[in-house]
């Protein structure tokens, strides 16, 4: 696994970066209750600041542990409202990872970024590991901002118009329905006003605009870091291949979802290869084996996926505190 408990490895990419490991011989036990109960709420918050992601590994968590371990790590779990990844929902806010095809990459993000609020940390346990593959990568946001050249950054600063197309049950991507956990239209017009989002109903469903800004500062330690989900929204990011159907069937702003510059403009096809390439480049692995759990700090970090074989099981549960 690509973790250690030193954040200062020169083989961790650009930055030297590393999530910070914790295990029984560093914790001093193999009780991770008890390791969790003497730290105390507010040193793992501080610890997680301090390190961007923990990795909780050889402790043995078992299934019917995560509940209980996931109401210390990620109290007041959030639902995935306005996600617009595909997952099933198998608990009390808690949800198996994204659901996309496994022979794929999932590129580097933070999670719901493009949205009025996100969530500040997010837990992920491994059920089942994969056979091969499958490591989660992580990025640090300000690293990844300054990875990219300074016409990418200045062409992002005055932020980036998303656009979702949410079908009415049957079409391409997610329906509104299932993006916002609800079948009501009012609940899901007074979650929209209070996104500052703007919305309008149509014959097949729900067309939502937002404009958010392409950084954020982190509310602790101040660094700004590259925080918005323009190479997923953008067709380059999908591949020529089904960049080329989407074309072929439909006009750009009839896409699933979409994104421009904040003014309507088009983003260049380069601009967002090279957001993607930068990104997964340099991420560092965490590959995952039974019962890991992995904590990360959501502003602070971008997470991704790497193809896999195998039955992977990853679940994942979010909060605000």
């Amino acid at each position: 696994m690509d973790t250690a408990d030193s954040d200062t490895d020169p083989g961790a990419g650009a930055g030297a970066w590393r999530p910070y490991e914790i295990s029984p011989d560093t914790a001093g036990t193999a009780d991770l209750t008890g390791w969790l109960d003497r730290t105390g709420p507010r040193a793992l918050t501080e610890l997680l600041t301090e390190r961007k992601a923990l990795v909780l590994r050889g402790f043995g968590v078992a299934p019917d542990a995560v509940d209980p371990l996931f109401a210390r790590l990620v109290p007041d779990r959030l639902p995935y409202v306005h996600g617009n990844s595909p997952r099933t929902k198998v608990g009390g806010n808690l949800y198996t990872s994204t659901e996309y095809p496994q022979q794929y990459t999932i590129s580097m993000h933070n999670e719901l970024s493009y949205a009025h609020r996100w969530p500040t940390r997010i837990a992920f346990y491994c059920e089942r590991a994969p056979e091969s593959g499958g490591a989660t990568p992580v990025l640090d946001g300000e690293l990844w901002l300054g990875s990219l050249d300074a016409e990418v950054r200045d062409a992002f600063a005055g932020g980036i118009r998303y656009v979702q197309n949410l079908h009415d049950g049957l079409g391409f991507g997610k329906s509104w329905q299932d993006t916002f956990e609800t079948g009501d239209r009012t609940a899901v017009e007074a979650f929209l006003r209070d996104a500052r989002a703007e919305w309008e109903w149509t014959e097949d469903g729900l067309r939502v605009v937002q404009l958010r800004p392409a950084t954020t500062e982190h509310p602790v330690t101040g660094a700004e870091v590259w925080f918005n989900q323009a190479d997923q929204w953008h067709p380059a990011g999908l591949g020529d291949q089904a960049s080329a159907e989407l074309y072929d069937i439909l006009a750009p702003e009839e896409f699933p979802q979409y994104v421009t510059y904040a003014d309507g403009t088009a983003i260049p096809d380069a601009h967002i290869e090279q957001i993607l390439q930068r990104g997964l480049a340099g991420a560092v692995d965490v590959d995952w084996r039974a019962g890991d759990v992995l904590l990360i700090d959501n502003v602070l970090l971008a997470h991704g996926r790497r193809p896999f074989t195998g039955n992977r099981r990853v679940l994942v549960a979010m909060s605000d505190v």
